[in-house]
């Protein structure tokens, strides 16, 4: 079983624009956006909720909630954007209140019928606890995940399926190219776990994994078997995994015009650099989806139950 695993260096200082450099931001995102110039248009930040950097009970339990719901949401996107594949598949989010456990989502259920009521808590142990749903989970999903939330204490969720580009794309067992400016997102920032074909029952095939993404890459992809990504939420890991999935469209379009004779073009190290250092951030990557999540929120109530 051979691991190969990309290098991937610090995140670049950020060097703010020109029109930025006397407004100082509160966060990268600050600068994504501006209103009208008699500043009466209000700001519109869609970031991170106050009570996530809570400590206290109150604020840990209201995290608890928020995370079960945006995990609930991201499960009924996978399944509008068609992703699922048996029973194949998960997503995890570790409690902010036992961070030693994880919220997954029970075996057998499809992501478009995925509520808050039927997620499921799983301990350090790999049991089911007796908190959230009584429900069975995938052991797959507990090998891989379980591997990774161990080896990744700094990540809380983690993101994994079996989608049609991403296992194309897989076979060749390379990185997809940072050829366009979505794609920057993966510089320096894939682990290739080689050899990946077979079922990750054992926890060794989880471990091997988690060994091959390293200790600072959030998206990889497994040989024969798919991609997987991580962040600080689960919105970040969906949100990456959407994008890479994207990706891995466009590198076999692009192969398939290169194998012609058209000649490609990708981005320097530095417009790379750049780019990764104004929206790779957690918070950056959390409000990409927003607009998803919430379309969602009102289109699928049922999912919040």
């Amino acid at each position: 079983m051979t691991t190969v695993t990309q290098t991937t260096t610090a995140t670049p200082v950020l060097q703010l624009r020109a029109e930025h450099q006397s407004t100082p931001r509160e966060s990268i995102v600050d600068g994504w956006y501006r209103g009208d110039k008699a500043k009466t248009i209000p700001a519109q930040r869609i970031g991170f909720p106050e009570f996530v950097t809570g400590t206290d009970k109150e604020s840990l339990l209201q995290k608890r909630q928020w995370v079960k719901e945006h995990l609930a949401l991201c499960f009924r996107m996978w399944g509008k954007l068609g992703y699922s594949q048996g029973v194949a598949g998960h997503i995890t989010v570790r409690d902010p209140v036992l961070p030693d456990h994880f919220w997954i989502n029970p075996f057998g259920v499809h992501f478009s019928a995925i509520t808050v009521s039927k997620l499921v808590l799983v301990g350090p142990d790999g049991y089911v606890s007796p908190i959230g749903a009584q429900l069975p989970i995938n052991e797959a999903g507990f090998a891989i995940h379980s591997a990774i939330h161990k080896a990744r204490p700094e990540v809380n969720s983690a993101a994994h399926c079996h989608t049609q580009y991403g296992r194309a794309w897989s076979v060749f067992g390379k990185p997809v190219e940072v050829n366009n400016q979505d794609a920057t997102y993966f510089y320096k920032n894939q682990g290739i776990y080689l050899d990946g074909g077979r079922v990750a029952l054992e926890a060794d095939e989880g471990q091997a994994i988690a060994d091959a993404l390293g200790a600072t890459n959030r998206t990889g992809i497994l040989q024969n078997h798919g991609l997987i990504t991580l962040g600080d939420t689960c919105d970040e890991a969906m949100f990456l995994f959407n994008t890479l999935e994207k990706q891995c469209q466009i590198q076999l379009l692009v192969e398939a015009a290169a194998a012609g004779g058209l000649k490609k073009t990708v981005i320097s190290d530095k417009d790379a650099e750049y780019t990764v250092a104004e929206m790779r951030d957690p918070e950056c990557l959390y409000t990409e989806i927003q607009p998803d999540i919430e379309l969602f929120r009102e289109k699928y109530p049922a999912a919040l139950l």
